[in-house]
């Protein structure tokens, strides 16, 4: 989604999904502050339209459910609501809660210029506090291309080996590897249907 504009201060998180609830557009939440979400791109819908596809093939008639865009995501250490493009979790705690869910396995965002440093930054920050993420992938609306961050945890009993994040880098003609959910997704069915504008990108293959 793209970077939010700044709308009220101080909100609870109860007086936040009360509020939101009655709102005809998106907002996020952060400690306390409240965020209006601007609108997305025909590349930004069309990209996580199709990987929104791909992950609920994938996961039809197993215990995980898929989500996109219009689902809150709440992350308790960074008391904060987001709404990742799409997101998967296999939690059964998740499945008592329909405003919201707390325990994704994999998150994805669109990326555009005014939000890549904020995807990549202060929001992955947050999304690194929930324990139960183990991928976030990260694709790009300007380029045939995507990052997945892949949590390593350290190893049972070594107090030295600090939890870490391994970035793959992928782009062009590659397959994304998402280890979560025990699927390849070619980067050419990502940006299937992509209409890439008149301006120095990248195109698709023909």
């Amino acid at each position: 989604m793209s970077l939010p504009a700044y709308q009220e201060p101080l909100f609870s998180a109860d007086a936040y999904l009360a509020w939101e609830a009655e709102q005809p557009d998106k907002h996020e939440y952060l400690n306390g502050e409240v965020f209006a979400m601007a609108g997305a791109s025909e590349a930004h819908v069309t990209i996580a339209g199709n990987v929104f596809i791909a992950l609920r093939s994938q996961l039809r008639g197993s215990p995980c459910s898929v989500f996109i865009s219009d689902m809150k995501l709440r992350v308790d250490a960074a008391n904060a609501f987001f709404y990742p493009d799409v997101f998967v979790t296999c939690a059964e705690a998740d499945r008592a809660h329909t405003q919201f869910k707390t325990a994704p396995s994999l998150i994805v965002e669109v990326l555009s210029p005014s939000t890549s440093a904020y995807d990549r930054g202060d929001k992955f920050a947050s999304y690194r506090n929930l324990p139960s993420l183990q991928e976030y992938l990260l694709i790009d609306t300007e380029h045939r291309r995507a990052e997945l961050f892949r949590r390593d945890k350290p190893s049972t009993g070594d107090k030295e080996q600090g939890e870490r994040w391994w970035l793959y880098p992928l782009e062009g003609e590659q397959t994304i590897h998402l280890a979560s959910i025990d699927l390849d997704i070619p980067l050419a069915t990502v940006y299937e249907d992509v209409r890439w504008p008149n301006l120095n990108l990248d195109p698709q293959p023909q």
